[in-house]
This record gives structure tokens, C-alpha cells and sequence, in this order.
């Protein structure tokens, strides 16, 4: 046997041995993506996932939507963290908390469990709590069109421009159209949404849009401690992600029946609902144009007129948002009379997520956890509804 034919047998035989050893690899490797991912509240990238009533053996021990973890030490209490929010601290200079004397008194106050004593802040207020401030005082007084390039801004997160004449004046939100003369600026970039905390990239951005406006008025300028911003980011997404709940009741038609997308529709705007861009149906409080819940596809598909035209569904969800709605006790009541025509309607029925039928017992658990549900809002300093609400929970 030649010198090349041994080489040749070696070589075959360290190819396979290599073959071997990289199919094993990748094996391990696709177990390692395989294996199982346990959620957590610790962001929410997604938009909130709803909470579906689902009944027990016994519906009298229904636990409903029940969102939170129960103490059952303090009889049931909801647990929320108590260092969740860090302090503003450091945002830029000492003149931040001389300019900002028309936000809360007390700058070290977090979102900590304790009941408010006062409604909510309008949304024409810089929030320190929920946004990153940076201040910025002019040498001299200038116009909102100074701020021009701030309006434009594209960050990623809600950005917020006010001004006032003077430390004596109430806090105005800017536009590019807004009349007068301000003496300070109070740039405002929102922390934490549904769509997750603040990211470092973002945070960047705004220092630099702030900081390129700044020169140009002029005025000085001392960005924020990123680290720090970041940090009150990640915990206001970790507690707002603990509170954030939706409630679902579900209308659905007996297999094998379904419902004609004309017939929904029809029913669905003759009970107050509207078809909107989003792809579901709205019900909107006239007064004041809030959306109190909607009523989405129980498939994935999303509704639009060209889809009720031609197709059906087997089912609907009505859906409250807890977190976005001033009185969600009083809608989810509401709602739930709502639904329960609508199922009279189609002849169909009123099922929880396991497709099973909702009886009184079940809808009064369901009540008491939507009220719940407000009451750890509200522990928080996060009143249903508000301004500070549905800037939080908004995707």
C-alpha cells in the first residue's frame, strides 16, 4: 500500500470522525434553542398579552383575571415592589429642581405604593417620575419656533417640549405654532411603554437633539446621567409590566357554525361600535372621543371592511383596558351587557378562554379583579386613564 493511499484512508477516516463530531455540535445546539423559555414581566416588547376569564371545576372558585401576586399575609394585598422607581437624582444641575417647582414637592418621591391624595397631573406637565428631563433657561427669551428641530425630533419614545415666561408661570406645552416668549425649556422623553424601556441608543439621541438645540439659543446645556435614566427606565417597564391588564369576553358560535362578516358588522355598529384603521371596532365615549373597550377578531386575522365583505368568523373578543380606562369597573359592567346581547344576537355564546360558558358567579370574580386591578394602579400613583396612565400603556 502506497504512502498516498494510507493518507488517503487517514484523511477519509479524520473527515468522518469531524462529520461526526460537527453533526453532534449542532444537535446540542438546537436542543439548547429548543428548551424551554419561562416569561417574566421584565419588558414588554410585545403589547400586553390579555388576561382571559377562565373557570375552574367549580366556578364558584373561578379565579377570573386575576393579574397580581396575593399576599396572603396582608389578606390578599397586592405585592408591588417599593424601590421599583429610583429618584430623579441627578438629571443635569440643581437649577432642574429650582425650575421644576410646579412638579411634585417632593423631588425623592417615587412611585411607591400609597394611595394619592390628589388627581392625577394634567398632561400639560413635565412628569418627572415617567420621563427624562433636561432643562434649559436662555440667555434671553425666545419664540416655540426656536425649537423647530425638537419638533421633528424622531426618537422612539414620546418626546415632549414646554416652556414658561418665567419661574412664576405655569408650565405650557410647545408646538411649533405656540405663541409667546418662554425663558425656560423643559425638554421631556418618555421612559417606558409597552413597547419596553428607554434604550441606551434612544437616550443618546435625545441628549443629542437637546444638545444641538441648546447652542443655538443660546443656552447652557448638562446632559443627564445615562446610567441613571436607564436604570429608572427598566424598573418603572418592571412595574408597569406587573400592572398592565386586559380583560377579555369571548362571544363565540358553536362549531361548526360561524358568523358572516356583513352580519357582524352590522350588529357591532348598530350596538355603538366603529371599524377602526387598527383593525377592530371601537366603542368610544362621545364626551370626550376615549376609547372605553373594543371588540376585536377571536382570529387573527384583523377586521377591515373588505374582510367583513367576504369572509366570517366562528367568534369576537370584547376587550377592556384596564390600565387606559378612567372607570374600568363601571365599563367592564357595561361591556359585559354589551357582550351578552351580542351573543343573544348571533346565537352564540359567552365563553371563557377553555370555551367554557360564563355564569354570574364567574363575571361578579371577574368584576372584583378589574377593581383590583385599578386599586395596584392607583397604589402606584398610576390613576386609570390619565394622562400618566396612557402614556405608560401605550405601544
Amino acid at each position: 500500500m502506497s504512502a498516498l493511499q494510507i493518507g488517503l484512508i487517514v484523511a477519509g477516516i479524520l473527515l468522518v470522525i469531524g462529520v461526526f463530531a460537527f453533526n453532534r455540535w449542532q444537535m446540542r445546539k438546537l436542543e439548547r434553542r429548543a428548551a424551554p423559555v419561562t416569561r417574566t414581566p421584565e419588558s414588554r416588547m410585545q403589547p400586553a398579552e390579555r388576561v382571559e376569564p377562565t373557570l375552574g371545576a367549580n366556578s364558584a372558585d373561578a379565579q377570573g383575571v386575576a393579574a397580581f401576586r396575593a399576599d396572603s399575609e396582608s389578606g390578599g394585598a397586592f405585592e408591588v415592589p417599593g424601590d421599583v422607581i429610583a429618584p430623579p437624582a441627578s438629571h443635569a444641575t440643581e437649577d432642574v429642581d429650582a425650575a421644576a417647582d410646579d412638579l411634585p414637592a417632593d423631588r425623592g418621591a417615587t412611585l411607591a405604593p400609597a394611595r394619592p391624595t390628589t388627581a392625577a397631573r394634567p398632561s400639560a406637565m413635565p412628569d418627572h417620575e415617567i420621563e427624562c428631563l433636561i432643562l434649559l433657561q436662555p440667555a434671553a427669551p425666545i419664540p416655540a419656533t426656536a425649537l423647530a428641530i425638537g419638533f421633528r425630533a424622531r426618537i422612539g419614545k414620546p418626546l415632549r417640549w414646554f416652556g414658561r415666561a418665567d419661574p412664576r408661570s405655569d408650565w405650557e406645552r410647545l408646538a411649533s405654532d405656540t405663541p409667546g416668549q418662554f425663558a425656560e425649556i423643559v425638554a421631556c422623553l418618555l421612559l417606558a411603554d409597552r413597547n419596553g424601556a428607554v434604550t441606551h441608543a434612544q437616550l443618546d439621541n435625545f441628549v443629542r437633539v437637546v444638545g444641538d438645540i441648546a447652542p443655538t439659543l443660546p443656552a447652557p446645556f448638562t446632559p443627564p446621567d445615562l446610567d441613571v435614566e436607564l436604570s429608572r427606565a427598566e424598573s418603572l417597564d418592571r412595574l408597569c409590566a406587573e400592572l398592565d391588564v386586559q380583560i377579555g369576553l369571548t362571544v363565540q358560535k358553536p362549531d361548526p357554525g360561524s358568523i358572516a362578516g356583513t352580519r357582524l358588522r352590522g350588529v357591532a355598529e348598530a350596538a355603538g361600535f366603529r371599524l377602526a384603521p387598527g383593525g377592530r371596532f371601537e366603542f368610544v365615549q362621545e364626551e370626550t372621543g376615549a376609547v372605553l373597550y373594543t371588540l376585536q377578531n377571536l382570529r387573527p386575522d384583523a377586521f377591515s371592511a373588505e374582510s367583513l365583505r367576504l369572509t366570517a368568523t366562528n367568534g369576537v373578543v370584547f376587550l377592556l383596558d384596564v390600565a387606559r380606562n378612567a372607570e374600568p369597573v363601571r365599563v367592564f359592567d357595561q361591556m359585559k351587557l354589551a357582550a351578552k346581547r351580542m351573543a343573544k344576537t348571533l346565537g352564540a355564546e359567552l365563553v371563557d378562554d377553555n370555551h367554557r360558558p360564563l355564569d354570574e358567579v364567574a363575571f361578579a370574580t371577574i368584576r372584583e379583579q378589574v377593581g383590583n386591578a385599578a386599586e395596584a394602579l392607583r397604589a402606584v400613583h398610576i390613576e386609570p386613564g390619565s394622562p400618566r396612565a396612557l402614556a405608560l400603556f401605550s405601544a
